[in-house]
């Protein structure tokens, strides 16, 4: 029995070993430069990945309070791999930064949080992990602490959490007061679809469309992004909307299920104007992070679109996409990274002329960018294209019309960016920069998942195999 809960509880219990590690690290002072404490690290989150692929087992723990099953397995290792990349790619900024030790373990312990939400069937620990998940996320928004732009940031996102916390909470305790459980697996038995269970899950889902960002629940995003430290705007753009993701949909699939024809509609109003928005907002930005910022509104639009298939397919094209999305984005976000760190310019103007001194860094941004917009053949188009067929075995062909308008209409935002890189001039551009190592295999990471991802159609085979049979 012991030896079972440590199989099904292994993610979480790597993730805390490595943030025991740290803490003794730092309280014996046995950190002599920031380069061996990276490297460290680094093999510990790369072992934790490599550990994410072998040993899992499926069961329920805690009286039935969490869970893990192969499909979990995967979405909590596919968070490894974007956490890896990000560390990789932290290297630039956080090099000469004091508190290193203190960024991993706020990194780590929301990472823990997460993880405890994606097992999680019942509702009371879903709270507490989106709890752990979310605080630490608003002190590593703050960690650029001598520009106020980052504490500014960190007050919008610790004041919009607590908001949108308490938000899903009352819609909780409405739902428990209607049913007398908060188990997921209980709770569908007892839902009989009246005014207040539809009350109650509608504001669930203004909780959840909060931490996802979608609209009209987004107007945090952008001044988030722009004022948090690059590494953590990647971190909240992938890995904190792939874990609410995940649990959004296992929430809706389980315990919302008899009540589909209720959130399909409440699914469709939100992905479209989500879309449409992300996209509009997208065409007016100049700064480079609020411009993904606005990005990541719209690709959340369409994995609401995705899901709203409620079926093992919906499912699939969601965590596919979600992995695309981790190479896409970070592949953009390392190159922001590197000029930001280097240089501090983050405006799309800055980036005219700029293949002209660093072509494999505009290589790997415009293909990134070309990925995000769906455009074939990168991994991003197949993200897309799986997702509006899932959309499309609703029937709902309007919606399906909407969002495939809207990729066509995003090409321009994007493609406004490859200009200023390829085509527009400018007399003093970004001069030469030298990427690290760390950063050099996180892009390499990025660009080979890009293209690969996309043409071995196994892997969505391989995430269907599970999601059919959960």
């Amino acid at each position: 029995m012991n030896t079972d809960y440590l199989l099904l509880m292994k993610s979480e219990l790597s993730i805390t070993l490595i943030i025991f590690i740290l803490l003794i690290l730092k309280i014996r002072g046995n950190i002599d430069n920031n380069s061996s404490l990276f490297n460290l690290i680094n093999i510990f989150l790369f072992l934790n990945f490599v550990l994410g692929f072998f040993f899992n087992k499926e069961g329920v723990m805690f009286d039935g309070m969490m869970r893990n099953t192969n499909l979990l397995a995967l979405e909590k290792n596919i968070i490894n791999f974007g956490v890896l990349i990000i560390s990789l790619q932290a290297y630039t900024w956080l090099k000469n930064h004091k508190h290193v030790v203190e960024f991993y373990l706020l990194l780590l312990s929301t990472l823990l949080g997460m993880f405890f939400m994606i097992s999680s069937m019942n509702f009371l620990l879903f709270y507490l992990g989106l709890e752990l998940s979310t605080i630490p996320l608003a002190a590593l928004s703050n960690f650029d602490l001598e520009k106020k732009k980052s504490s500014e940031a960190a007050f919008k996102l610790i004041i919009s959490s607590a908001f949108s916390s308490a938000i899903l909470l009352f819609g909780i305790s409405m739902l428990y007061g209607t049913t007398g459980t908060i188990s997921f697996a209980e709770m569908p038995s007892h839902l009989t679809g009246s005014d207040l269970q539809i009350l109650s899950l509608i504001i669930i889902f203004s909780g959840f469309a909060f931490k996802l960002s979608a609209v009209p629940f987004h107007l945090w995003t952008a001044d988030v992004y722009e004022g948090s430290p690059v590494a953590v705007t990647a971190y909240l753009s992938v890995i904190s909307k792939g874990a609410i993701m995940f649990i959004f949909i296992s929430a809706l699939y389980t315990v919302f299920q008899s009540m589909v024809h209720t959130w399909y509609n409440i699914l469709f109003i939100t992905s479209v104007i989500t879309i449409i928005i992300g996209n509009l907002f997208a065409l007016r930005q100049n700064n480079l992070k609020r411009f993904l910022a606005f990005s990541t509104i719209t690709q959340a639009g369409y994995i609401l679109l995705g899901i709203s298939a409620n079926s093992p397919t919906g499912t699939a094209s969601a965590v596919y996409f979600i992995l695309v999305y981790i190479c896409s984005n970070l592949g953009a976000f390392g190159v922001v990274s590197v000029v930001s760190a280097m240089t501090g310019k983050e405006n799309i103007d800055d980036y005219k002329g700029f293949y002209k001194t660093n072509p494999l860094l505009s290589l790997t941004l415009t293909v990134s960018l070309f990925s995000l917009a769906g455009i074939p053949p990168t991994a991003g188009f197949f993200g897309k294209f799986f997702l509006i067929s899932a959309g499309a075995t609703s029937g709902n062909y309007i919606f399906v019309g909407i969002a495939a308008l809207n990729m066509v209409i995003s090409l321009y935002y994007y493609l406004r960016v490859v200009r200023a890189i390829f085509m527009d001039k400018n007399e003093a551009p970004i001069e030469r920069l030298t990427s690290p190592l760390s950063m050099k295999v996180a892009l390499l990471i990025c660009v080979s998942g890009i293209i690969l991802i996309g043409i071995f159609s196994n892997i969505f085979a391989y995430i269907y195999s599970f999601s059919a049979n959960v």
